[in-house]
């Protein structure tokens, strides 16, 4: 049986589109990490219902850019 050092050394010699082919072909075969059965959903629905019951606990785009803003200098 060939080794992980073996597969690596024979994947770096491959040209970048081809390594990158088999990379890609690599992580699509694994599950996915941090995956909710609903992709996100419940948590979705929750911020939004939070943000209905106290619309004040949100930012608006100009609030957010001035803390980005405030980050960067």
């Amino acid at each position: 049986m060939i080794s992980i050092a073996e597969v690596e050394k024979l994947a770096f010699d491959l040209p970048d589109s081809e390594r990158a082919t088999l990379a890609a072909h690599l992580l699509g075969s694994l599950p996915p990490l941090l995956a909710d059965e609903d992709e996100g959903t419940a948590e979705a629905l929750r911020r939004d219902a939070e943000l209905d019951a106290n619309p004040q606990a949100g930012l608006s785009l100009e609030q957010l850019d001035g803390l980005i803003a405030a980050r960067r200098s």
